[in-house]
């Protein structure tokens, strides 16, 4: 008995330590998978602390590479005892970390093996709001048995399998295979397992895949809820040769207005458009086939507020002939926008037509040093329209430069560097102004952005003007003075005096 619990010790502080148990390697992550498995723990007198302890770790090993959550696997444990009892509700622990120390803390409550009366109590928290249980979610049971029973188990197990619960059962035990066969879901190969308690690993990944088949998420789902849209999936029932899906939705205020589509079984998602916002809508998924039976699934989804667009308007890269315009946002909803713009002095007015997904448009052609009133109007789907305006400026045609920034290049000589200037600069004249000295002029070619001032005597600060030059007169010069620092000794040079 020492040496059975030390290696039970052993096997749970493996665990705790984030180890494996012998044998087994890490497990990947399941997801996309939703359920309530419930598991039938045999707490009574006539298992053995070992046996017991065997049995949780069996247990953890089965759901571990779960996604444990609200929309994905729930998890509880009934007693098997005199009076049944629930370790723990279904929606207590949502982490794969309190699932594994919630399974490592059960204790054996030990007194009779009440198999009945725990699968009635089973029935009841299945479906229960209290015990954390949800509607409309894959319900699995899995009993874990040494064979024996102290009362009847066909009629409350019964009345589980009717109620859409799919029973396993693993039998530790001789129990009586004709009596197990007939409690656990058809087939009995797929659901029942006769297995020594030490072997249990041996069937962990062959029942947990059974698991997976009842509780892969089979549901109408709906996801990317818009003002105006959503989109629907679901599990892969059929195929492009074994049926098709109707789809049914109308709004609840109106579901005389029902409108349908079909797609395709090889479908398994289909986006539903031009809903009208903050609506709840009622959509049923029906598979046609004429080799299996699936019942229609219902869904019901609230569509978003809608949002309004344009919220604002932007104006930005503005130039003698051209300015950027954007806005937002951009919803569903929108089909185009219009873009009307004109000379806020003036009655005359261009259209631009722009898509309803883009958020922004150039418009070109303009006047320079020109005013402009822009105005943007959202086509919405259904009709309606939104307008939202701004003004926006024109550069003047002889645009200064920009970023006039110096450089010591050394040897008294400074370089000037700017960026270019808008419109068809024909050149760029620099003047340099000295504090001592002559001052110079060079001219350069509209390709280049910068020049070599030399001469520049340290200590002094002198000014620097850049202007761009076009076609009928020059820009305004961008000026700035710079500081050239006084020349110092090198470290570490001393003169040296003569003696």
């Amino acid at each position: 008995m020492l040496a059975e619990a030390a290696l039970v010790l052993g096997v749970w502080l493996q665990l705790a330590a984030g180890q494996e148990a012998p044998g087994q390697g890490p497990q990947p992550s399941i997801s996309s998978s939703e359920g309530d498995i419930l598991f039938l723990l045999d707490s009574s007198g006539s298992v053995s602390y070992y046996e017991f302890s065997k049995v949780k770790e069996f247990m953890w090993d089965l759901v571990r590479p779960f996604t444990f959550g609200p929309n994905d696997v729930q998890t509880s444990i009934i007693h098997i005892s005199t009076t049944p009892t629930m370790e723990f509700p279904f929606d207590r622990y949502l982490s794969r970390g309190t699932v594994q120390q919630a399974i490592r803390n059960t204790q054996q409550l030990m007194g009779d093996t009440n198999t009945g009366k725990a699968l009635s109590f089973a029935k009841e928290k299945l479906f229960s709001n209290d015990a954390g249980a949800r509607p409309d979610v894959p319900k699995v049971l899995v009993w874990v048995t040494d064979g024996f029973s102290s009362d009847d188990i066909s009629e409350p197990m019964q009345l589980l399998k009717d109620m859409g619960v799919t029973v396993f059962i693993v039998s530790t035990g001789r129990g009586n295979y004709l009596e197990l066969s007939a409690a656990a879901s058809q087939p009995p190969e797929k659901h029942l397992h006769f297995v020594d308690v030490d072997d249990l690993p041996i069937i962990t990944k062959e029942l947990r895949d059974a698991m997976l088949d009842v509780i892969q998420a089979n549901r109408l789902r709906v996801v990317d809820i818009t003002s105006s849209s959503f989109r629907l999936t679901w599990p892969q029932l059929l195929s492009q040769e074994t049926g098709y899906y109707t789809l049914q939705y109308a709004s609840t205020d109106d579901l005389a207005a029902k409108r349908t589509t079909q797609v395709s079984g090889a479908h398994t998602s289909l986006t539903l458009s031009n809903l009208a916002p903050e609506t709840t809508y009622e959509v049923a998924l029906i598979p046609e086939s004429n080799i299996h039976y699936f019942p229609p699934q219902t869904i019901r989804v609230i569509t978003l507020t809608e949002e309004i667009s344009p919220a604002q308007v932007l104006i930005s890269d503005s130039r003698p002939h051209s300015f950027q315009v954007s806005w937002a946002p951009t919803p569903d909803s929108v089909t185009s926008y219009q873009v009307l713009y004109g000379p806020l002095r003036g009655d005359s007015a261009q259209l631009l037509e722009v898509d309803g997904t883009h958020n922004s448009t150039v418009v070109e052609n303009l006047a320079p040093n020109t005013t402009y009133l822009v105005t943007v109007t959202a086509i919405y789907s259904s009709g309606k329209e939104k307008s939202l305006s701004a003004k926006a400026c024109t550069q003047e045609e002889g645009s200064k430069v920009r970023h006039l920034r110096f450089e010591d290049m050394g040897s008294n000589t400074l370089k000037a560097s700017w960026d270019a200037a808008d419109g068809k600069v024909l050149g760029y004249r620099v003047r340099c102004r000295r504090q001592t000295g002559p001052s110079s002029l060079i001219s350069v070619s509209p390709q280049i952005h910068s020049v070599l001032l030399t001469d520049m005597a340290p200590g002094t600060t002198n000014k620097v003007c850049v202007k761009s030059m076009y076609k009928d007169q020059p820009s305004k010069g961008l000026c700035r003075t710079v500081r050239i620092q006084p020349a110092t000794e090198a470290p570490g040079y001393k003169h040296r005096q003569r003696a």
